[in-house]
């Protein structure tokens, strides 16, 4: 037992490991309960006086297990995520891995007294945009500090277990639980059959893919939009009209059912296609109204704010959640359907990540999603992650997952792959970043950074392969990391093994630091007021991912120091590209600047949202980056310097309202 819970097998196992001193390497279905192991470890640590630290992928989740932890009277919890720090001193730390990864390469206080860290999702480490910082922070972390990871399905987990025994030099327990404590049920749904089981598909496939023969006699196009795919086949890409779908999931009492989609968009379309739904009964609609009364008074909103879209669509029992919305209008979403009364959520993937919140039905509007490459089917480990959040504990006796297919989809979708087949093992990203660079030739030396590459998961799953491809495969590295400190020499970054003054700056930054470094180093930040500053760090880190040309820029908005800018930036580029290093620092992107500005002149965000076409979760996110960065220069460069004080002053203006994360969380 523990707090009141009999411990499933697996669980028990991995209590039995960590009191016996052993990392653990825990995989299991979502909902499955593995965090459990994770608080008995941090619970046990607590008692005898030692510090923990957890680490989420994702801000949303470090937000939220900080919330569970402040509930818990037993535990003094603190908080860094970069934008926020509460008690940095507290004996339970929740992180995101980025500042993890940073103070393990700065030998901070922050690891004094730290016995576990818990890793959860760590089979992030293979993101192919950060996961390098989990590996790393594996890699370099003391080796007194113990690790519970926690991952999701994996088939190359032994290995995996493996590597962590090897570079932690430590027994890891690795508890692998295949098992879901609510079992799955699968269907499919798609405009011409309605919904359907799986032992239908084949015969469904069959009958309802047109043969080339016959696609020119088919029914007309629905809407405007043609319903010939952009293939040239005749097969309509997009999926089924939902409305069908939903009502009998509202009729068979399914619901609450979380709808998946992979655009924001819609997200959006669907949750407003729907808001004439009356799915709350006459006496859920006043718990929903007393709710809402609650959430105004503890997050001090206006109560017009009852008039907002989130808030009026949820008083239909209907919502949506994804990146781009302000993190205060997604906590309120969270909120409402972990009361239970929203009913009908469309979400994108991040909903599902690590996030606590169970339904009774998941639905997918679509099975295509970006990789940060291609777009294509979705990989089977992200359908898992998925679809694991139907199905309630202690409530369904199944979860039902209903996969809506395009004639697209019907025809071509890999199905099988994935409800049946092997999700995706993890793979190594490791690539040592310039700040991480000059950190480890500080400790190491040159000549032995070769060392860190020797550790890599990269390199032990290189072992399998032959001699002659593992030779190679070293030499390709040592290359690589040899390219890439040749820069840092040429730009005056390292002498010999020792940073200069660039280079010890540059160490201290988290991202952006040769853009940053090469800015102040070449007086272009000197001289500017509060406001310039907002614009060039905002512009660092902004990046439009929207189709069609950049947002134009009026002329009249600091046209001379973006000239500087670019041309700094521009040189840098050329001169990582010449030396043929992958990692090419990225340009400014300046289509934010005249609602910088406006902010910076006290605008409120309602006043932005109504003068720009933005994104009010990727602008809130972009400032508080900027902001984060800012921190981290003024942190690091001398306080005699002109431009401290007038970080300082840009901070202060920037970081206010719905900016200011800390604001939000302390409610």
């Amino acid at each position: 037992m523990f707090r009141g819970l009999t411990l499933s097998r697996f669980q028990v196992t991995a209590v039995e490991a960590i009191e016996e001193g052993a990392d653990v390497l825990v995989s299991a279905p979502t909902g499955a309960g593995k965090t459990l192991v994770a608080e008995f470890a941090i619970l046990d640590a607590v008692k005898r006086g030692k510090r923990c630290i957890y680490t989420a992928p994702i801000k949303a989740l470090s937000n939220q297990k900080f919330h569970d932890f402040q509930a818990d009277p037993d535990i003094d919890v603190g908080l860094m995520t970069g934008d926020v720090t509460i008690r940095p001193q507290a004996q339970v730390l929740v992180m995101t891995t980025e500042i993890l990864r940073n103070a393990i390469l700065e030998g901070s206080d922050t690891l004094h007294g730290v016995e576990f860290v818990v890793f959860d999702e760590v089979h992030f480490m293979d993101d192919r945009e950060r996961g390098t910082v989990w590996e790393e922070s594996l890699i370099f972390a003391p080796p007194e500090v113990r690790f519970i990871s926690l991952s999701a399905t994996i088939p190359n987990l032994d290995e995996f277990g493996a590597w962590l025994a090897e570079v932690r030099d430590r027994p890891v327990a690795v508890i692998r639980e295949e098992r879901r404590p609510v079992p799955l049920e699968h269907r499919f749904y798609t405009e011409r059959r309605g919904t359907f089981g799986v032992d239908e598909l084949s015969s469904v496939r069959r009958k309802d893919t047109p043969s080339r023969t016959r696609r020119s006699s088919r029914r007309p196009p629905r809407g405007r939009r043609s319903r010939r795919g952009a293939k040239g086949d005749g097969l309509d890409p997009r999926p089924p009209l939902p409305g069908p779908l939903f009502d009998e999931l509202e009729d068979a009492r399914l619901l609450p059912a979380l709808i998946f989609s992979f655009s924001r968009k819609d997200c959006e379309r669907l949750a407003r296609t729907n808001r004439s739904r009356a799915l709350l009964s006459r006496k859920e609609r006043k718990e929903m109204d007393s709710l809402q009364a609650q959430l105004i008074e503890r997050y001090e909103l206006d109560e017009e704010y009852l008039a907002s879209e989130v808030m009026a669509l949820a008083r239909r029992g209907v919502g949506y959640h994804h990146a781009g919305m302000l993190p205060l209008h997604k906590e309120l979403v969270e909120q409402m359907f972990t009361s239970g009364l929203l009913r009908l959520l469309f979400t994108t993937e991040t909903f599902a990540l690590g996030i606590n919140m169970p339904a009774r039905t998941v639905a997918f509007s679509g099975l295509r999603k970006f990789d940060g490459v291609n777009f294509d089917y979705m990989r089977r480990r992200d359908f898992l992650q998925m679809a694991g959040r139907a199905g309630r504990q202690g409530i369904d006796t199944e979860g039902l997952v209903y996969l809506m297919l395009s004639e697209r989809d019907l025809a071509e979708a890999p199905l099988a792959r994935l409800l049946e087949g092997e999700p995706e093992p993890i793979t190594s990203r490791f690539h040592l970043s310039w700040s991480s660079l000059l950190h480890l030739v500080s400790h190491l030396g040159r000549e032995r950074l070769p060392e860190a590459w020797e550790k890599s998961f990269s390199n032990f799953q290189a072992r399998e392969r032959t001699p002659k491809r593992l030779r190679r495969e070293r030499r390709r590295q040592e290359r690589r990391v040899e390219a890439r400190l040749d820069v840092l020499e040429e730009m005056g970054y390292l002498r010999g093994d020792e940073p200069t003054p660039r280079g010890t700056l540059a160490r201290a930054l988290n991202g952006f630091e040769l853009q940053v470094t090469e800015l102040l180093f070449r007086g272009v930040l000197e001289c500017e007021g509060p406001t310039a500053l907002a614009v060039i760090f905002t512009a660092l880190i902004h990046e439009d991912r929207r189709p069609g040309p950049p947002r134009r820029v009026p002329k009249r908005f600091y046209p001379s120091l973006r000239s500087q800018v670019d041309k700094v930036i521009r040189q840098l580029r050329t001169t990582v590209a010449a030396a043929d290093v992958d990692d090419i620092p990225k340009s400014a992107d300046w289509g934010l600047t005249p609602v910088v500005i406006e902010w910076m002149n006290g605008a409120s965000f309602d006043e932005l949202l109504e003068r720009f076409d933005v994104g009010p979760g990727d602008v809130c996110r972009a400032l508080r980056m900027a902001v984060q960065l800012m921190r981290q220069v003024r942190r690091a460069i001398d306080p005699d310097w002109d431009v401290h004080q007038a970080l300082g002053e840009a901070i202060v203006a920037m970081d206010r309202d719905e900016v200011d994360a800390r604001r939000q969380l302390e409610r």
